[in-house]
């Protein structure tokens, strides 16, 4: 066999593959978070692996594309842990309640994604939108069309069209900011409790409230 041929390489495990990809956007993430973006060396991540630093390389092709990688990844957990938990639900402020309850204990457990979220914005500039509203941007059609079958059986009220559901998408991404900027400690039961009384109930009484409409 002349120089210039090649063995025949082992074919690639897609399983192993995954998990591979999956550990190492764990240590990414997690580096990332406690590090910074421009303060954690690629071959840090892949000590911590367990792997060759040309072994990253082969699953992410430099440092930027591995940090949003690690963003995306959360995000689409974030969006299959509250997708499990409306699964079997029909009634649509229950999907609410479950939403609200499983957005705040995903943050609580992955408060590295807050921080990635920071960076990303301060360092990504060029990027069209941050990745967490471009993933909001494609899920709010679905909300919004809850919350007109909502109104459709007389148990929501019509909101302006400047002020649709996606405003508690913004209270939702505030308070995880909040809560990491802050170092606050509060359980996400108690503060899911917190925010769905706001949110189904506001802050003012029946008699304000019909004070305000006229």
């Amino acid at each position: 066999m002349g120089d210039s041929e090649k063995k025949p390489g082992r074919p690639a495990n897609p399983e192993l593959r995954s998990q591979r990809t999956e550990a190492i956007l764990d240590v990414a993430a997690q580096l990332f978070a406690e590090q910074g973006f421009a303060s954690t060396d690629l071959q840090l991540i892949a000590d911590r692996c367990g792997v060759a630093k040309g072994t990253i390389y082969h699953y992410f092709p430099n440092k930027e594309e591995l940090f949003l990688a690690a963003v995306d990844r959360g995000l689409e957990q974030l969006n299959a842990a509250i997708d499990s938990a409306i699964a079997d639900c029909t009634d649509i402020l229950e999907i609410y309640r479950r939403a609200i309850v499983t957005f705040l204990k995903y943050f609580e457990q992955h408060r590295d994604l807050v921080e990635l979220f920071l960076q990303e914005r301060a360092l990504f500039k060029d990027r069209k939108m941050p990745a967490y509203f471009a993933m909001h941007e494609q899920k709010c059609g679905e909300w919004q069309a809850m919350h007109q079958e909502l109104i459709a059986q007389g148990r929501g009220r019509h909101l302006p069209p400047d002020n649709d559901p996606s405003i508690f998408n913004d209270f939702l991404y505030g308070t995880i900011i909040a809560n990491h900027v802050t170092g606050r400690q509060v359980s996400s039961e108690e503060q899911a409790a917190k925010v769905i009384d706001i949110f189904f109930h506001g802050i003012l009484s029946e008699s304000e409230r019909k004070n305000n409409r006229e």
